[in-house]
C-alpha cells in the first residue's frame, strides 16, 4: 500500500518548515531552528529564535515540547492564514 502522505511538491517541506519558525517568532514564542545556522534563512528570526531558545543564535535540535496545544495551534492557523493569502495574491494576479 503506498503513503497517502506524499508531496505533490518536494520542495514545500522546506518552505513550510521555515515558515513555522517565522510565525513562531512573530507570535513571541520561544522555540529555536535546529535549520537557522546561516544567514540565509532569515537573520531577523534566526536570530531572535536563537537569543530566546538559550543564548545561540544557532539550536542543534527541536525546541517545542514546552509550549501549549493552543500556542502550537496559533503557529498552524497562522500557517493556514499565510498560505491563503499567498493563494488568493496568486489568482488576483493571473
Amino acid at each position: 500500500m503506498s503513503s497517502q502522505n506524499r508531496k505533490l511538491v518536494p520542495a514545500s517541506r522546506d518552505a513550510l518548515y521555515q515558515m513555522k519558525y517565522e510565525i513562531a517568532a512573530e507570535l513571541g514564542l520561544s522555540v529555536s531552528n535546529p535549520q537557522s545556522r546561516s544567514s540565509d534563512f532569515s537573520s531577523e528570526f534566526g536570530g531572535e529564535l536563537g537569543e530566546q531558545a538559550g543564548g545561540t543564535a544557532y539550536a542543534t535540535k527541536d525546541d517545542w515540547g514546552h509550549l501549549s496545544s493552543r500556542d502550537v495551534g496559533f503557529v498552524g492557523g497562522g500557517i493556514t492564514r499565510r498560505l491563503i493569502q499567498e493563494a488568493q495574491r496568486t489568482l488576483l494576479q493571473g
